[in-house]
């Protein structure tokens, strides 16, 4: 039992860093990634003993974080919060080092990758953020390898979209013939 704590400590010293990133950019609430962080290593110690390649590790406890944050959108109660139209007052440099605070200065990409679905966004964060292939992408997310590419594609098109000033095309110059 005391080397089962032990390998699991120094697993989670190693990588709570790493995976709480993941689970921001996944829920978009600090919040919310530390609790997903922490149902997930909570179900990871529990299979802990039963988990035989220590190597995939990482992408173990991903599955169980887009798991259980599939299941908190999909709870109706859930959806019984409410937001508010202001946030709360907090430093504008979190001295706890808060793994979004580069991605919330990037204001209108955070926005759009906020407002994207969440089967989206997941494949997008474990694609780019995680830099996943598409197959480990797909097995986390238990899905095919060509849903994972056309969940990206739309996420990238809406996100370029997003992003792109939507300008109307200036008439070419005329050509002035110089001879």
């Amino acid at each position: 039992m005391a080397d089962t704590a032990e390998g699991f400590s120094s697993y989670v010293a190693a990588r709570h860093a790493a995976l709480t990133r993941t689970a921001f950019l996944l829920t978009g609430d600090h919040h919310a990634a530390e609790d997903l962080v922490q149902t997930a290593l909570a179900r990871t110690y529990l299979a802990w003993r039963r988990i035989h390649n220590q190597a995939a590790l990482d992408s173990y406890v991903r599955r169980v974080m887009v798991n259980e944050h599939t299941l908190w959108w999909r709870r109706a109660w859930r959806r019984r919060e409410t937001l508010t139209a202001e946030l709360p007052d907090r430093p504008a440099t979190d001295p706890r080092g808060d793994p979004g605070g580069s991605a919330e200065q990037d204001g209108d990409l955070w926005r759009l990758l906020r407002a994207l679905p969440a089967h989206h966004r997941a494949a997008v964060v474990l694609r780019y953020f995680e830099d996943l292939s598409e197959a480990e992408t797909a097995e986390i997310l238990g899905c095919s390898i060509g849903t994972v590419k056309s969940r990206t594609h739309r996420a990238l098109a809406a996100l370029r979209a997003g992003l792109t000033p939507a300008t109307t095309p200036e008439p070419a110059p005329a050509r002035r013939d110089v001879r």
